[in-house]
């Protein structure tokens, strides 16, 4: 149709031909381009021949026409992202790379495509896969050649969850930009205008393979703005905008309309924490979202209205296109156009957000945390847009209401029915150094081989919208590339090396062969009951182990068995493994809970083989001490953030005195304020960490009188349930409303003699070398200072005293006097983080460091242990020795290694009635990926305690 509708002569809406605004915008840049300049000066009058009244056109008529027809663009790569020759990210004077003899997971297939062969990366992006041709190879000068000797190379690992730069570390006042706290919905706010480049973390992360995060704001806000998904390497610009992966047209001001938008990417929060935080409800929170939701849609709806007649050419009153900078943001949520990534725990929440998606039309990219997804799956479904994808931890839960029905299995029952899971750190809550371990663990408990690879690479990549470029190796793609030294679901797995964008990031890196066995996937047991039953009991399944009906419990095919002598020694009976697997193992018998013989002592045996008699396959597992679990609040806390259900925390002595009712000198034990069967001590149980060591809370000076318990205990009257009333005696020498000088000064007036009651007793028995005096520290400074202190009162009274150090991450420093000075280290974590400025100077481990503190303690005849700083995970202890141990490059015997979570923590901290308890293990052993616990062997009770 020729002519133009005008305000003067309006057709019907149903009568306009289709091709209406196409035809108008040709004559209409026909007009501007004959007016020349002055069209950017002045109005256009068009005048159609007399076939219609002419009209006034503004200026940027075309631009509002570019605009409008814009909006509803389905942001993604332009057409021909893929025949780039180089990426944007490409930084002059990178060197091609061919990387040879490669085992190279691609993300394909579902993740199921292995190629054998190389990898060719050139100006930032992948340039060929698999047969990579001289030819090719030779157009390119400078080439850096890696045989990676068959090593498997995976993509760039990819964190959709992190507060990297925003919660840097250490953590500083001046560094926390994770929440506003200027009202509940704030989609204005950017993440990227709180990036930190200095966050010590970036570097710790690469080293662990993750080559992108998607930098989130924090959980405070039920709306808590946009977040920025950035590689992690830094530029030679040294700029935050520079990290950022694909910025946003309007990322800084200008807006493009020439081709597809990028995707955005936004924060919601339901749930406790913004309840918490505004002192509010869920009604509050959910209030907060239509509010803002609907703003956001009263504008969405004037723009269409707008667009509606520019495109027609209506113009006359038209006015200016309507905008407002603090809801664009969320307005283009509405028009699909942004990545909602919604934390939300409970089902009550999910479902808000579920009717929520329905009432305003739009959709969630993905739910994180999300604890009781796996329990609402048909919810899920019913989102607007179809079913989110999870972002889940593996095995971090338990810390508040909404996380207390969190389960293991939960990765695998949602990848069973068809949703996406993808693994997160939530940095630094988990420091995203280690987000392959959530995805280790996701797979020991059930999830594929593929998908828990997939799980932290190429599904986060999927679910933030760009895996047309990271998350996969594919030409084209981004030179995003980890080589690493095992197969990377093995316990320990190590980058050789990481590539961002074709520039490798580590320089000199540490790494030692590892076995064949450490080259597959590890083949991990069979938790389909579990699973099932997780769903059956709403959650919270039965934990509680049963006794053994029968006196006796023959465990056969047992390729190991170590046991304890005495106190302090680990005792290898035999171990079978070494031998290969086709090593017949061995038999032991075990009887009211004492291992009586083993096969070679045939009249022994002999002499049990009657019917009440239980035989328990471990088909080629083992046997060995049980471990003992000291750090957290174990037995002390049911849910950490709810007060109920914990015993709560002590007074700091330093600021205020006990109240009278008390007497002078109390001190508080934290026996006397022991819960049994927590959920988190009976999965510790479960775990083979059947003793939990735990002092009182105390976030001051003083912590009080630890307990040590037997994890798997229904109450503290049950044969065994107490080991010891009392092991150590606990104090904190750290950052604090107190200075360092003043905590120092009151820890030798009491060592001194100085104080009351109980407290002075305490210490007598510390200087006395009756009890150990158990250190909460993290600077070598302070350590220092405790050391002189020890030699001090030592030299006073003429006997040793016993000084344990908890925490320890700077204790790599001073081994060398620590070993002197006699004084143990417990290291808290395993693997440490520079979370604040005291504990800032880590010995990270391999690939950045050659030993790990673990090793180096040792070196010096140092007695050292290892610790968990939240109970939830006194369950994964037993992959921290083993982790520990690969870490330390064989510096650690096998003796050692099992002594770093047994005798050791009970000599550093004043246990002795030992714990004799040993657990069995199906398949392989207690430390690595592949055994499962199905018993614990209880002197103590008795008895064999069966999972």
């Amino acid at each position: 149709m020729d002519k133009l509708p005008s305000h003067h002569c309006e057709q019907p809406r149903q009568a306009r031909p289709r091709k209406q605004t196409k035809a108008f915008r040709g004559l209409l840049a026909a007009v501007l381009l004959a007016v020349g300049p002055l069209a950017y000066l002045t109005a256009v009058t068009v005048d159609f021949g007399g076939r219609a009244p002419s009209q006034v056109l503004p200026i940027n008529a075309a631009e509002i026409v570019s605009k409008c027809e814009a909006l509803n663009l389905t942001p993604g790569p332009p057409s021909n992202f893929h025949e780039r020759t180089e990426s944007d990210r490409y930084e002059a004077g990178t060197k091609p790379v061919l990387i040879k003899n490669a085992t190279i997971w691609t993300g394909r297939s579902e993740g199921l495509e292995v190629v054998k062969g190389d990898l060719f990366l050139v100006k930032g992006i992948i340039k060929a896969v698999g047969k990579v041709s001289d030819e090719l190879v030779k157009k390119h000068k400078d080439v850096t050649v890696v045989d990676a000797g068959g090593a498997w190379v995976t993509p760039g690992i990819v964190d959709m969850h992190s507060h990297l730069g925003v919660d840097s570390a250490p953590a500083l006042r001046g560094a926390d930009d994770t929440n506003s706290l200027k009202g509940l919905a704030m989609p204005w706010l950017r993440s990227l205008d709180g990036l930190n480049t200095r966050d010590d973390a970036y570097r710790l992360s690469i080293s662990g393979g993750v080559t992108t995060s998607n930098i989130l704001p924090g959980s405070a806000d039920a709306i808590g703005g946009q977040a920025f998904t950035i590689k992690l390497r830094q530029t030679k610009e040294r700029s935050s905008s520079s990290l950022v992966l694909e910025p946003p047209f309007s990322i800084n001001g200008t807006e493009n309309y020439s081709g597809r938008p990028r995707w955005r990417q936004m924060k919601h929060a339901c749930g406790e924490n913004p309840m918490r935080v505004y002192s509010g409800t869920r009604m509050d929170t959910q209030w907060a979202f239509r509010e803002a939701y609907n703003t956001a849609r009263e504008l969405k709806e004037k723009q269409d209205q707008f667009c509606a007649k520019a495109t027609a050419g209506q113009w006359k009153n038209l006015g200016s296109f309507p905008e407002n900078l603090q809801w664009e943001a969320l307005v283009d949520v509405l028009r699909g156009r942004v990545k909602v990534h919604n934390h939300c725990y409970e089902a009550v929440d999910l479902d808000n957000m579920v009717r929520l998606t329905n009432e305003f039309k739009f959709k969630i990219a993905a739910f994180h945390h999300a604890h009781e997804t796996y329990l609402v799956p048909d919810l899920l479904k019913k989102a607007y847009g179809g079913a989110p994808a999870i972002a889940l931890f593996a095995t971090n839960g338990r810390y508040k209401r909404e996380a207390y029905r969190g389960s293991e299995f939960a990765p695998r029952i949602l990848t069973d029915l068809g949703l996406k899971v993808g693994m997160k750190s939530d940095h630094p809550v988990l420091n995203s150094r280690f987000l392959l371990n959530e995805a280790q663990q996701a797979h020991y408990y059930g999830l594929p081989t593929n998908l828990a690879l997939a799980s932290v690479i190429s599904t986060p990549a999927t679910i933030l919208g760009y895996d047309h470029r990271i998350g996969f190796v594919k030409p084209g793609y981004d030179a995003d590339i980890v080589i690493w030294d095992s197969h990377p679901l093995q316990i320990g797995a190590t980058p050789k090396q990481v590539f961002i964008d074709g520039i490798p990031q580590l320089e000199k890196p540490f790494f030692t062969d590892k076995p064949d066995f450490f080259q597959h996937a590890p083949e991990v047991p069979n938790f389909d009951e579990e699973a099932k039953d997780a769903i059956k009991y709403d959650g919270l399944p039965p934990l509680e182990t049963h006794k053994s009906k029968k006196d006796v419990v023959i465990f056969t095919n047992v390729t190991s068995l170590h046991i304890r002598v005495g106190s302090h020694i680990i005792k290898e009976v035999f171990d079978v493994s070494s031998a290969g697997t086709s090593s017949k193992g061995q038999s032991v018998v075990v009887k009211d809970g004492e291992v009586q013989c083993f096969s070679g002592q045939e009249e022994c045996l002999a002499s049990f083989v009657n019917p009440s008699v239980e035989w328990v396959s471990l088909e080629g597992g083992s046997i060995s001490p049980a471990l003992v679990s000291y750090g957290s609040f174990l037995g002390l806390h049911e849910i950490d953030q709810e007060k109920s259900t914990n015993d709560g925390k002590i007074n700091d002595l330093l600021k205020k005195e006990n109240p009278s009712i008390l007497g002078e000198g109390a001190l508080i034990r934290a026996a006397d304020g022991l819960e049994f069967a927590t959920r988190d001590a009976l999965l510790a149980y479960r775990a083979g960490a059947t003793v939990g060591i735990t002092a009182p809370e105390s976030n001051g000076f003083l912590g009080g009188l630890s307990v040590a318990f037997n994890t798997g205990s229904p109450h503290k009257l049950a044969k065994g349930a107490i080991l010891q009333d009392v092991t150590a005696i606990h104090v904190t020498v750290d950052s604090g409303d107190s200075s360092i000088s003043t905590q120092i000064a009151a820890l030798r007036n009491l060592l001194y003699g100085h104080g009351e009651g109980e407290i002075k007793q305490a210490f007598h028995d510390v200087v006395e070398g009756r009890i150990p005096l158990v250190i909460k520290v993290h600077s070598a400074d302070i350590m220092a200072s405790l050391i002189q202190l020890k030699e001090e009162v030592e030299s006073h009274s003429g006997k040793a005293a016993q000084f344990t150090f908890s925490g320890a991450n700077e204790a790599h420093l001073l081994a060398k006097e620590i070993g002197q000075a006699g004084v143990g280290v417990i290291l808290t974590p395993a693997r440490p983080f520079p979370g604040s400025w005291r504990s800032r100077r880590i010995l990270p481990g391999p690939p950045l460091s050659e030993n790990n503190a673990a090793s180096v303690l040792f070196g010096h005849n140092v007695t050292v242990a290892i610790g968990v700083e939240e109970q939830w995970q006194s369950r994964n202890l037993r992959f921290d020795v083993g982790w520990t141990a690969i870490e330390a490059h064989g510096a650690i015997s096998k003796g050692e290694t099992i002594a770093l979570a047994t005798t050791n923590v009970e000599k550093l901290l004043g246990l002795r009635t030992p714990n004799t308890d040993l657990v069995a293990v199906e398949r392989t052993s207690l430390y690595d990926f592949g055994g499962k616990v199905v018993g614990v062997i209880s002197p103590r009770e008795g008895a064999v305690n069966l999972i």
